[in-house]
């Protein structure tokens, strides 16, 4: 998971930079089309019967095919940074999700996620409308959302022995693939995004899209899709942001933008704040009820 942060933190400039002139939803498709190249020769059905196959591909088309749906589109009306910063509340998705499939609701969590909102208006968005920056991060949080629905239903499978026991996470990820390319599919195909896409990939374009998909979507999901289901919900969620700090430094650094520091110091701090406030209270109640399965 630490080896998958690290390859992420380079994706959101890449983007950006390597990849602007193609439609969003194309470039979802490219990269999960590459991954499942990569998986689909080790996919095993087998014994999982049509129930479990619906099920991951369903968790699928949440997780990877909706999530880059709204992902990359946000990269329209923000920096690369700011999709990073922005991709911070995806640990409060996980405990809100995870509680509400226990019947639980946190409404702490839910005060922080309107806090790490306020955090985000702070950010101004020079030479950029507010309504640009505020629709940006409605998308990064749709994005998150899907993402964090992933991970706890893949880890519920995983972890509640729904699975056969000779069904091992390589076996499995094509499947999930499969189901995030049939949305992207519908998607490009609803906004018309192929042939202009594909008339726009240049030699810079087409490697962009093959390290993305081939190592940031396919080896960087699958190694996340398999340690999600062997750590804690907290340390699942604590991990979703440490790719965040890496990526901001290398859109700022690396692929030069520019952004004003203080603006982002106080809106970044109320996010970080608001999500390790929300984190904290949520790690100390499943220490409390520790026989129950999150």
């Amino acid at each position: 998971m630490i080896a998958a942060s690290l390859v992420w933190a380079l994706s959101f400039g890449i983007i950006k930079t390597s990849l602007a002139g193609l439609e969003p939803s194309f470039v979802g498709w490219a990269r999960l089309a590459l991954a499942l190249l990569v998986f689909a020769p080790l996919i095993r059905a087998r014994g999982l019967g049509w129930r479990l196959v619906l099920a991951l591909l369903a968790i699928g088309a949440v997780e990877y095919g909706l999530m880059y749906s709204f992902y990359l589109a946000a990269f329209s009306r923000l920096d690369a940074h700011h999709v990073a910063l922005f991709t911070i509340l995806t640990p409060l998705y996980v405990t809100l999700w995870a509680d509400l499939r226990g019947r639980r609701v946190d409404w702490f969590a839910l005060a922080m996620a309107a806090v790490a909102v306020a955090g985000a208006a702070v950010i101004r968005y020079e030479g950029r409308e507010v309504r640009a920056l505020m629709i940006g991060f409605g998308l990064v949080q749709a994005a998150n959302l899907c993402f964090a629905i992933g991970q706890v239903e893949y880890r519920r499978l995983r972890r509640e022995g729904v699975l056969p026991a000779g069904s091992a996470d390589k076996h499995l990820q094509g499947l999930l693939f499969t189901g995030g390319l049939a949305v992207a599919t519908a998607h490009t195909s609803a906004v018309s995004g192929w042939g202009r896409s594909i008339a726009a990939i240049d030699r810079e374009a087409a490697a962009a899209l093959l390290f993305l998909g081939v190592v940031a979507s396919g080896l960087g999901f699958f190694a996340w899709s398999r340690g999600s289901a062997m750590v804690s919900a907290g340390a699942l969620a604590t991990l979703n942001n440490l790719k965040i700090p890496l990526a901001v430094a290398a859109s700022l650094w690396v692929f030069g933008e520019s952004g004003d520091p203080r603006r982002l110091w106080i809106g970044g701090g109320l996010m970080v704040a608001a999500t390790a406030a929300a984190e904290l209270r949520a790690t100390r109640a499943r220490a409390s009820r520790p026989r129950e399965r999150l």
